[in-house]
């Protein structure tokens, strides 16, 4: 019967440690070729709120896909965009308080009436996603117009 030794106990818990120095460098290598499975954009609508909980120069970022989306009142109407900054890709925010919406990153400024750009680097127009109301509820689905 052969001893377990010192040695052989320190051998093992050696190459564990490497084992798992290994996957944790590994890891996000693997993550980089087999990346989730997450739509870049939904399939079927994303519902937003009931038609009544926006008032009238009131916005709400909403999941839409991998990437956050913009749903804002305005006098003209409910508008939606992506809320992924033409830039950098930095999210963007609506703020009430100057009726616009803002990139924190490189201070882009965008018009919440048709998405465009009113000041800053941002080289194009944020995305405009399709609005409906159905049954009083708010949804939100690609391909909309600006």
């Amino acid at each position: 019967m052969n001893k377990f030794t010192r040695r052989d106990f320190l051998t093992i818990l050696n190459r564990f440690a490497s084992a798992i120095g290994l996957s944790a460098l590994f890891a996000p290598i693997l993550a980089f070729f087999f990346p989730p499975n997450l739509e870049e954009t939904p399939s079927s609508p994303v519902r937003v709120a009931q038609e009544g909980e926006l008032a009238l120069g009131d916005g709400k970022t909403i999941a839409f896909g991998r990437y956050p989306a913009l749903v804002i009142h305005t006098p003209e109407g409910l508008k939606a965009y992506s809320a992924v900054c033409t830039h950098f890709a930095c999210i963007c925010q609506w703020n009430p308080e100057i009726g616009q919406i803002t990139c924190p990153c490189h201070e882009g400024y965008f018009d919440p009436k048709d998405g465009s750009v009113i000041s800053g680097p941002p080289p194009s127009p944020l995305t405009p996603l399709h609005i409906e109301v159905i049954e009083g509820e708010i949804f939100v689905s690609e391909g909309g117009e600006a």
